[in-house]
């Protein structure tokens, strides 16, 4: 799906450009075909799910 000279890497590194991005729905599709979220999840081409990587709540900063 990557046209790009030389195309991107696999899916699997985190490389490849935006071809489409919709920030107000949450989600951008990438040229390896990846549909990335805003929550940090993936789906891949081939139908598999990362799911998001989210740090716990006690790492989390808090405004004071």
């Amino acid at each position: 799906m990557c046209s790009h000279q030389p195309s991107c890497p696999s899916a699997d590194t985190h490389a490849p450009h935006v071809v489409a991005g919709h920030p107000e729905q949450g989600w951008s599709l990438l040229c390896d075909g990846t549909i990335a979220f805003d929550d940090t999840g993936e789906l891949l081409p081939d139908g598999r799910v990362v799911a998001p990587h989210r740090a716990p709540g006690e790492q989390l900063a808090a405004a004071a």
